[in-house]
């Protein structure tokens, strides 16, 4: 059993190990940004322990940066955020046998990441023997990866060249991720409705294009469900 456990969980470490050419760039991206921006450093640096989640990190740092307001900056981190909420109701099936501490471990490991690759291995609650292993193994993999990656960016600073074009990482995080995502109309129709909605607004002061993108996407994927229900 120890030795099963142990082979699933470096399976998932393997699992999550190529979506890290786009996550350690965009580690280094957010890093550089939170350093070079008004925000305090230590909260900026400490917020990859406590929030954990790269597009919301960057959208507070963004929005401060910009002169926007905290409320903005806190609205627009919950509502991008807003997705952990299904995908923890879809988890909780998975570890509905687990010890309290095991659970909140997999919650404060939650990312888009870990959460599409365990739910393609074990499509099925049912049989979720070995679940915990995996997904175990490659959330904390991409967690120490994305630390060690935003430590180097904020240690690095405006060091690392713009030569680099590093931005390429966060269009390549997400569209891996949409590949693994979309799955029916209603998923293609919110990842349509919300990008369209979010380039439009790119000009909006605040960065409010990026909070109403986000609104819009969940509105149509909504909508839709109904219609395709």
């Amino acid at each position: 059993m120890e030795s099963q456990q142990k082979s699933l969980w470096l399976d998932g470490v393997r699992t999550i190990s190529p979506i890290l050419v786009g996550v350690i760039p965009f580690g280094l991206i957010f890093g550089v940004t939170a350093s070079a921006s008004d925000v305090p450093m230590l909260a900026a640096w400490a917020s990859s322990f406590v929030v954990f989640a790269g597009a919301s990190q960057l959208a507070i740092v963004e929005v401060l940066g910009n002169g926007g307001a905290a409320a903005v900056a806190i609205l627009t981190a919950v509502v991008i955020n807003a997705r952990h909420m299904m995908y923890s109701a879809d988890m909780g099936r998975y570890a509905v046998d687990e010890p309290l501490s095991v659970k909140m471990s997999i919650a404060y490991l939650l990312t888009d990441q870990a959460y599409l690759v365990s739910s393609h291995r074990f499509p099925d609650p049912v049989e979720r023997t070995g679940f915990t292993s995996f997904y175990l193994g490659g959330a904390l993999t991409l967690w120490i990866a994305w630390q060690i990656s935003t430590t180097a960016g904020f240690v690095l600073g405006t060091a690392i060249p713009a030569s680099l074009s590093l931005e390429f990482a966060i269009p390549l995080v997400f569209l891996a991720l949409l590949v693994l995502a979309v799955k029916d109309k209603p998923g293609i129709i919110a990842a349509v409705v919300g990008g369209a909605v979010a380039v439009t607004g790119v000009g909006m002061p605040y960065s409010l294009g990026l909070l109403i993108g986000a609104l819009a996407g969940v509105a149509a994927g909504i909508t839709s469900e109904r219609w395709f229900a």
